[in-house]
């Protein structure tokens, strides 16, 4: 009988930590790092217009590993595919800032914008920086800043940054041993190739076990004089 509930205890623990690795997928690390070779794009391309598969970008996914790319780095693209429903992206860079990490993301596939931010291993697993929805923009529209700018530019809006990983964002330390991170974004008058209007700053804020609190409108910066 003691034996049977040895076996059983030993079962039970096997079975909450099966489930625990489940529940807590491993942390997103610089293993993931690809950076795509110069053909890579034009014969990935080939093989998927090729291909009978529907879906392109799940299609580019496949053609990493053939390219070279290591596990955790197709791994990685396939999650984020999974998480931007459908977007083909690669993970070119990437720096540890404690609970949560940069991560670099390259997206070959774009017209414009091909480089992105995200904010990862936190609570949720992954943030984007390029998610303006996450942004508190109305307190940014509210400000005397942001009405002062739009008298001289009537079609101000805010757009996602195009990052290309070589200025990473400042970091700083938050309220309670949280983490803050100061990300600007372009300002243009009405359309992504239009009047550079100047940029707007916020913070993405997360608590000390890096769970995801929000941003900050923290202010504007006026576009470069005209020469």
């Amino acid at each position: 009988m003691r034996y049977a509930y040895l076996f059983l205890a030993i079962a039970s623990l096997a079975a909450n930590l099966m489930a625990q690795s489940n529940l807590s997928p491993a942390k997103i690390q610089g293993s993931a790092v690809w950076q795509l070779p110069p053909q890579f794009v034009t014969t990935a391309h080939a093989a998927c217009d090729q291909s009978s598969s529907s879906d392109y970008a799940d299609c580019m996914i496949g053609q990493m590993a053939k390219a070279g790319a290591p596990a955790d780095a197709v791994r990685f693209t396939r999650e984020l595919y999974k998480e931007s429903h459908g977007e083909f992206g690669v993970m070119t860079g990437f720096h540890d800032e404690g609970p949560v990490a940069f991560a670099w993301i390259t997206y070959p596939l774009r017209a414009n914008t091909n480089y992105g931010l995200l904010l990862v291993n936190g609570q949720p697993r992954i943030v984007n920086v390029e998610d303006l929805k996450l942004l508190d923009v109305k307190t940014m529209k509210q400000s005397p800043q942001f009405q002062d700018a739009k008298r001289q530019f009537p079609k101000i809006d805010i757009w996602p940054g195009d990052r290309d990983g070589r200025i990473w964002p400042d970091s700083q330390s938050g309220p309670n041993g949280g983490i803050q991170f100061t990300v600007a974004y372009p300002l243009r008058n009405g359309c992504h190739a239009c009047a550079n209007a100047g940029q707007a700053i916020f913070t993405w804020n997360f608590d000390v076990t890096g769970k995801f609190l929000g941003t900050s409108f923290q202010g504007m910066l006026d576009p470069p004089l005209q020469q």
